[in-house]
């Protein structure tokens, strides 16, 4: 069970963190976008922390389990915690594909695959604007202010 409060944002606080987003990050999170690939900020990040939503906070990734997967969006082949990820089944563009979202949300945040590496063998692909990063021993953020904003890893 995740020890973070995985309670949907209500409309009110929805919209409050939408007005935050810049238009790219509003088609993104908000309408299902993809950003261009090999253009993503964090695409080539090599700092130790922790990758949270860009929309509501909640920590996604650790910079441990990121890897150049050479698609041109950061790759990672386990999430933070199973429980704030949610998966969706993806028909668009003639194919079918597991979408994931962010679980408190609903922020979309890219799509995950089979062939990543061991030990999951996931490749989850991400958009850089779903994200924000933490350095570790930093603050994660707390905008729907519902405290245990707990400091990454050391």
């Amino acid at each position: 069970m995740s020890r973070f409060d995985l309670t949907p944002p209500d409309e009110a606080q929805l919209q409050a963190l939408a007005a935050a987003l810049s238009p790219e990050e509003r088609h993104v999170l908000l309408q299902h976008g993809t950003e261009r690939p090999f253009c993503g900020v964090f695409l080539d990040n090599k700092r130790e922390g922790t990758y949270v939503c860009r929309l509501c906070g909640l920590p996604l990734f650790r910079s441990s389990a990121k890897f150049d997967s050479g698609t041109g969006w950061p790759s990672f082949f386990e999430p933070y915690d199973e429980e704030h990820i949610a998966c969706i089944r993806d028909t668009s563009h003639g194919m079918i594909r597991t979408e994931i979202v962010c679980a408190r949300c609903g922020g979309h945040l890219g799509h995950v695959f089979p062939d990543g590496p061991p030990p999951t063998h996931e490749r989850h692909c991400l958009n850089s604007v779903s994200l924000g990063f933490v350095d570790d021993g930093e603050p994660l953020p707390d905008p729907l202010r519902r405290g245990g904003a707990e400091a990454g890893p050391a």
